[in-house]
């Protein structure tokens, strides 16, 4: 098999992944928790969620990181397409994003969860919401760049 190949359906696998996941989270699973679910299941529900979605982040993010560079390896940067170093920049402002809500905002919302201290866990997962909103708009953006901007 082609290594190009492989390293692409990896990136791009890597990508569905999270992005297709803060996709689902966001427009499908918030609306409908919301709905039918008081806010004590629902942010015990969201606790259980990032406890199983985040680790498949981590091992997204270090494999969109390596299968990436791994691109830029094959051409070298100045021999990179504009649409490579675009995706380059979405990428890492999607990382700090992420590296961000992980830390901080996640963090406080185990913590209040775990506490039964409600009023903070909905604080904190509203924080989440937006900050995940932002990284979804950079991830649809970078799927089109990646797909439309070959010309760029």
């Amino acid at each position: 098999m082609n290594p190009q190949a492989l390293i692409l359906f990896a990136h791009v696998l890597a990508v569905v992944v999270w992005v297709g996941g803060m996709f689902f989270a966001h427009m499908v699973l918030r609306p409908t928790a919301i709905e039918v679910l008081e806010p004590p299941l629902r942010l015990k529900l969201w606790r259980g969620i990032f406890a199983r979605f985040f680790p498949w982040v981590w091992a997204a993010v270090l494999l969109i990181l390596a299968t990436g560079f791994l691109g830029f390896a094959g051409t070298g940067m100045k021999g990179a397409p504009v649409s490579w170093h675009l995706m380059l920049a979405t990428g890492c402002a999607m990382v700090a994003i992420y590296l961000y809500l992980f830390t901080v905002p996640y963090g406080a919302f185990k913590r209040a969860v775990d506490a039964g201290m409600w009023p903070d866990a909905a604080a904190a997962l509203n924080r989440m919401r937006r900050l995940v909103a932002t990284n979804l708009i950079l991830g649809l953006a970078t799927i089109a760049i990646a797909t439309l901007g070959r010309g760029l």
